[in-house]
């Protein structure tokens, strides 16, 4: 099951239970009893607003300002019915998604905060010390494992991440390598069969041909006839060399290695029948894998999509993703190495951050 799809049925489970929450106080208050310590509809009024800004976090695209809120609602809905004991968990929820939005010192202090406020509530219920004790303590060992739990999560996913950048780096620096060692080798057989392959049969046609203008008799016939066949011969080995130096890049190969077998995010590649000779090829190869990089590290993209292209007498990469994007675009080394490198080559780089992050790459080739 996909990432995103494990969020969505957590988030949808968390909210159950926060619902769920409710039913105890419904139910007494049902049964003609009072389950508050104030009004029961201002218990009401708060763990509704409690409910609005919990959901409203979740789909929030800064949900950061909306924390307070969350925690001050939660906090008001456990003092108001403290004999519904399990309205507390609600505090382990808000102290488990503080920890992802807010620093470890807030969190500390929101974990204190949240015991004190269980333990306010067993006061409210005319519990023992004992009790009052136990359920501070019981509480915030419950948000200790949360915040606990939560942290792990965000190492491994961290670790998620490193490990990934550095395959697709590993991955695109081997496509190089391999590519160079390539065109290193068949460059040394270009230059073999040119020099020797090729003089040798340049003085083969001279020879014939001094040697048809000198016979006169029967063999003259098959003099011309081996000249003609060493010409083509001498033809053919530069059509050869000629080959080996100019051969392309198989590009689509190359890009497949770096983007295959992507945890997060999806990606998505087109590659047209483009041939680029071998700066090209590098150059674009390159680009593609600080695309990757930004997408995994900086997005939080689900998909990201990649096409190249034949415009004109270039090489056409255009990239997007369905990442949160930035209102203000700060290059980085890897955004300003990827304009650097294609401008060493006479193209040129846009980028665009309104919707996602993207960038479009226009090689010569």
């Amino acid at each position: 099951m996909a990432d995103s799809r494990l969020e969505r049925w957590g988030t949808a489970c968390l909210l159950g239970v926060c619902l769920v929450i409710a039913c105890p106080v419904a139910l007494t208050q049902l049964g003609g009893e009072r389950p508050t310590v104030g009004p029961v509809w201002l218990w009401w009024v708060c763990y509704g607003l409690f409910l609005a800004a919990m959901f409203a976090m979740f789909v929030a695209e800064r949900p950061g300002p909306l924390l307070a809120a969350v925690a001050v609602t939660a906090a008001g809905a456990v003092l108001l019915a403290p004999q519904v004991a399990w309205t507390a968990i609600v505090l382990v929820f808000v102290t488990a998604i503080a920890t992802h939005l807010a620093t470890k010192r807030t969190v500390a202090l929101l974990l204190v905060a949240n015991s004190g406020v269980v333990g306010v509530a067993a006061v409210l219920r005319d519990g023992s010390l004992v009790d009052v004790t136990l359920s501070a303590a019981i509480y915030g060992m419950l948000q200790g494992s949360a915040v606990w739990g939560v942290l792990s999560e965000r190492r491994n996913a961290e670790t998620g991440e490193r490990l990934a950048v550095a395959n697709a780096e590993l991955r695109a620096a081997t496509e190089l390598l391999a590519e160079s060692s390539r065109s290193g080798e068949r460059l040394r057989i270009a230059r073999e069969l040119h020099d020797l392959v090729g003089h040798q049969l340049t003085a083969l046609v001279l020879e014939l041909e001094v040697a048809a203008h000198k016979g006169d008799g029967p063999e003259k016939v098959h003099v011309e006839r081996a000249r003609g066949l060493a010409r083509e011969l001498l033809g053919d080995v530069r059509t050869a060399v000629g080959e080996l130096r100019g051969r392309s890049v198989p590009l689509e190969r190359a890009l497949q290695a770096i983007v295959v077998d992507l945890p997060r995010p999806r990606v998505h590649l087109r590659v047209d029948d483009v041939r680029p000779d071998e700066a090209c090829a590098g150059a674009l190869i390159r680009c593609v894998q600080e695309v990757v990089t930004n997408a995994i590290r900086h997005a939080g993209a689900e998909n990201l999509w990649v096409d190249v292209m034949r415009e004109g007498d270039g090489v056409v990469l255009s990239a997007r993703d369905d990442g949160c994007g930035t209102s203000v675009l700060r290059l980085g080394n890897g955004l300003a190495g990827m304009r650097e490198r294609v401008g060493q080559l006479g193209g040129e780089v846009s980028f665009d951050t309104r919707d996602g992050f993207g960038v479009r790459v226009r090689v010569p080739s």
